[in-house]
């Protein structure tokens, strides 16, 4: 014999502070097999939403305490909800229409309502709360996946990678040139792989909203300075100036003038993946790293001598998964996250550039 698991019912709550109406209304929709919860105040009805939020909701526009349009607002705000469509209902012919739908409502209905028109409305707003749920379900199964494949994914790579580097210092057995060759190629690539990994899990930890941001005040000066340092000597293998002319470019009037209220790890992330990525694509002249002040905002640029980006590029630029075209481009997740992290400190990160010129990055954090 085999089981079927039940079919769960649509659970529908009615909100209207004529008691009539709430059994009117819950006749007419258990017609349908409906699981229908009443409430004859909208106050009530509000902590029913929050506890335990409905399928759907029939709130009557004419409510004491909290109308329905401020009912719908506060539902609508409420960031914990989930979509819950609601159908409001009223018997006054000059209740808004354009007041209900720009609250959030999703439709409107007039008394004295038709049934089969009343469960038609229903039925349509159900079918579109069940279109979103499974959206938002396979959405979250799908950053589920890829955060854990992530996570997995890296430890192998990390202990490959150690072993790797172990034979390339010769402690199992020295090798030809060509076998050194070999193991420096399987390591770059390993690393190149274990980088975007990290950043793939980063980007999902941004998104899922489990990434924590440690703000905390800061030099922002001594952050680009650290970072120039540390990349200077990738420039110089490629014989290119990488330039940090911090203290040129500032009139400093008081120690706290470059002072931002930030996360520095995260921060150091962007910077290192801009100057690193203007780097990676200049192969002559300079990459200039610049530190500008102006009313409200610190002002970051990284100027390269590198190919430039056409205008349909930079449009997408710091898009999800959208490599550049230059030989050497990455997954297109360095840009995507370096932007998720700038806005969430309430600034913002632009290019300009012109193929054949160069380009030249902008981060504008809040002072």
């Amino acid at each position: 014999m085999s089981l079927k698991n039940p079919v769960k019912k649509d659970n529908i709550l009615v909100v209207d502070d004529v008691y009539d109406n709430l059994l009117l209304l819950e006749t007419v929709l258990q017609e349908d097999d409906y699981e229908v919860i009443l409430a004859q105040d909208s106050k009530t009805a509000l902590a029913i939403v929050e506890q335990s939020p409905p399928d759907l909701i029939l709130l009557d526009i004419m409510m004491p305490e909290l109308d329905g349009y401020e009912f719908t607002r506060r539902i609508r705000q409420h960031q914990t909800l989930p979509y819950i469509p609601i159908l409001l209902i009223t018997a006054h012919i000059y209740s808004s229409v354009v007041e209900g739908l720009d609250a959030g409502a999703d439709d409107f209905i007039r008394k004295p309502f038709d049934p089969d028109e009343l469960n038609a409305r229903v039925r349509s707003l159900l079918r579109l709360k069940h279109t979103i749920d499974e959206r938002d379900h396979m959405a979250n199964l799908r950053e589920d996946f890829v955060s854990r494949f992530t996570h997995d994914l890296r430890t192998p790579l990390a202990a490959a990678n150690r072993v790797l580097k172990l034979m390339q210092e010769g402690m199992f057995s020295s090798g030809t040139p060509e076998f050194t060759q070999i193991i420096n190629t399987m390591i770059g690539s390993n690393q190149d792989l274990l980088a975007m990994v990290n950043t793939l899990l980063e980007v999902y930890r941004h998104e899922a909203g489990c990434k924590n941001l440690s703000f905390y005040p800061f030099d922002i000066r001594e952050l680009v300075w650290e970072v120039t340092q540390e990349l200077k000597p990738l420039a110089e293998e490629k014989n290119l100036v990488l330039k940090a002319e911090l203290d040129k470019k500032l009139d400093f009037e008081s120690e706290t003038v470059t002072i931002v209220m930030g996360d520095r790890i995260e921060l150091r992330r962007v910077l290192t993946n801009i100057i690193g990525n203007a780097i990676k694509f200049t192969t002559t002249g300079y990459i200039d790293v610049s530190l500008y002040l102006d009313v409200n905002n610190v002002l970051i640029k990284i100027q390269d001598t590198g190919p430039g980006i056409s205008q349909q590029d930079q449009a997408i630029l710091f898009e999800r998964f959208r490599p550049g075209k230059h030989t050497g481009s990455g997954s297109g997740l360095g840009l995507y996250l370096s932007r998720y992290i700038i806005e969430s400190h309430q600034g913002a990160i632009n290019v300009e550039s012109e193929p054949g010129y160069g380009s030249t990055f902008t981060i504008s954090l809040p002072k």
